[in-house]
């Protein structure tokens, strides 16, 4: 394939993907590769449905989970441009039920054991995941996921207002701004999305992102006539061991009807459905070369500035992500929609410092290197398969092929 001039080799690419598949690792996975905004590479291998013998096509649709959380931090940032918020407004201006937080005190007893919050909750602390909420399964067993069960927080029953009544009688597990844990806050954005322009959550995604680039196969629901390229969903051979070979469809996961019949609640974090050529487009419109920095050309969702400050550390000096049974990963910070890579690890390319990035617990996976002006895509159905070996692969694999 050919760019800006130059030939690049994607054969090591696919071979690598068609190798999990090959090993019963993935049922099949999609790729794309861009060198600015010029898409160098597409490729599919492997099966959208293993039972039925349904080759992965590149039109095939995906559950992107909390890839979501890149779209609604966007939706956020444009509202942030427009004037309508500031990122560091305190969130009760707009959901007065999220004030005058309480927190747990270190080893709490109970869930009543808190003192007074700090400081509030901001618009930042929500995007970089710093707000002190949780999300009700990462730690099992703990008082704050206990609590978050028994409230029944994730209940797909519920719309984002009604979630956010439950919210309220809930503290918080740290004190705003002063650490990393991943949560349930894209969700809480969702309804901010709602409260400050007006509009039901998914018009305005439809209206202000989805339409204007072109994301024809995105939204909350796969309608009837799609349902056809709705790629099967599978769960590894061993949940704690993701080399295991061994594929288990799964069915009505992760609730009944998930994806295919409309409900109430419209998340945020974690509900969207997509399509490898739709995610593409979202991507592109976060890149600015040379002939698209000042917003003409294709679709420009943000300011340049926007963009930086989006893909620029935003946590406290000291502090990086981190997730409970793993802990800390050093060398990757947040900004306001995804992970940053400050120091490549030993499973990034050692040219990956500046890399924006993230994924869904399904195994769709985007990043983004600036300082490279190259992106990637990845899509798959396996459960359990946020930050993959395949996806560290496919990423170690383009760097080379490229650079």
């Amino acid at each position: 394939m050919q760019a800006g001039g130059k030939t690049y080799d994607f054969s090591a690419v696919h071979g690598a993907m068609q190798s999990y598949v090959d090993r019963d690792l993935l049922a099949g996975v999609s790729s794309a590769v861009l060198v600015g905004r010029e898409l160098v590479d597409v490729h599919a291998a492997g099966w959208a449905d293993k039972e039925n013998d349904i080759p992965l096509r590149t039109d095939h649709l995906f559950r992107i989970f909390s890839n979501t959380k890149l779209v609604t931090s966007c939706a956020v940032l444009m509202l942030m441009e427009e004037g309508r918020l500031k990122l560091d407004d305190a969130i009760d201006i707009y959901i007065p039920q999220l004030g005058n937080r309480r927190v747990l005190r270190p080893k709490p007893a109970d869930i009543d054991d808190t003192e007074p919050a700090a400081s509030p909750i901001t618009v930042r602390h929500l995007l970089s995941h710093t707000s002190g909420l949780g999300y009700g399964f990462l730690n099992p067993g703990s008082v704050i996921d206990n609590a978050y069960n028994g409230r029944k927080v994730m209940n797909p029953a519920q719309t984002l207002e009604q979630m956010m009544d439950v919210l309220a009688e809930l503290p918080l597990s740290f004190h705003p701004g002063t650490r990393w844990e991943y949560s349930i806050a894209t969700d809480v954005l969702g309804r901010l999305v709602e409260v400050v322009s007006g509009q039901r959550f998914s018009d305005f995604l439809q209206q202000r992102i989805f339409d204007p680039l072109g994301m024809a196969d995105t939204g909350f629901v796969v309608p009837a006539d799609k349902l056809d390229r709705l790629a099967a969903y599978y769960a590894g051979g061993d949940m704690f061991n993701p080399m295991k070979p061994g594929l288990k469809r799964l069915e009505n996961a992760p609730f009944p009807g998930a994806f295919v019949t409309p409900i109430p609640r419209q998340s945020g974090g974690g509900g969207l459905v997509s399509s490898l050529p739709d995610m593409v487009a979202l991507i592109r419109s976060l890149i600015l070369d040379d002939k698209n920095a000042g917003g003409k050309g294709e679709p420009t969702l943000l300011k340049p500035d926007t963009i930086a400050q989006m893909m620029g550390n935003q946590l406290a000096p000291g502090l990086s992500i981190g997730f409970p049974g793993i802990g800390p990963v050093p060398g990757k910070v947040y900004g306001l929609a995804g992970a940053l890579t400050v120091q490549p690890s030993s499973l990034d390319p050692e040219a990956s410092a500046g890399t924006f990035e993230w994924g869904g617990v399904a195994g769709t996976h985007w990043w983004i290197s600036p300082q490279h002006n190259l992106a990637g895509v990845l899509m798959t159905q396996r459960q359990m398969a946020f930050w993959h070996p395949f996806s560290f692969e496919f990423k170690r694999r383009v760097f080379s092929a490229m650079l």
